[in-house]
């Protein structure tokens, strides 16, 4: 019940991320959670070395033009990253990571909590207090 207070919520409980990428995955739009997954990995990255490489991993996977899992990001964060990512930073996308943190909360998240994903998950939770407080059910 506390995922449906906000992204943030939902998106700092492993639960309610599973729950979220599944239900992306049904909308065919687990790109988003999966970007926005490697962007929070990628700001641990402690090694200039491993920064090159899971940007450009990164890059190709989700940015480019006509990557496997491209992301709906405008021309300008697009192209602002492409001409940064011969010299990545831990910074280099963060635009890309706030526009679709955004989608994912005005669009997703919303649909989310009117899935039957979600409704079936709050029956199953509601469930098993009833039956926790009241064992002979």
């Amino acid at each position: 019940m506390a995922w449906s207070e906000s992204v943030d919520t939902l998106l700092a409980n492993k639960d309610g991320l599973a729950a979220f990428r599944t239900f992306l995955k049904s909308e065919f739009s687990e790109e988003n959670i999966d970007f926005w997954m490697a962007c929070e990995d990628f700001k641990k990255t402690k090694s200039s070395a491993k920064i090159a490489s899971k940007a450009q991993k990164m890059y190709s996977e989700f940015i480019q033009a006509d990557a496997p899992r491209e992301i709906n990001i405008d021309f300008t964060t697009r192209d602002h990253i492409s001409q940064n990512i011969s010299e990545p930073t831990l910074k280099c996308f963060d635009d890309a990571q706030r526009l679709i943190y955004s989608l994912m909360a005005k669009d997703s998240f919303p649909r989310f909590l009117r899935s039957e994903v979600y409704k079936e998950l709050i029956n199953k939770q509601q469930n098993g207090n009833q039956k926790r407080w009241l064992p002979f059910l």
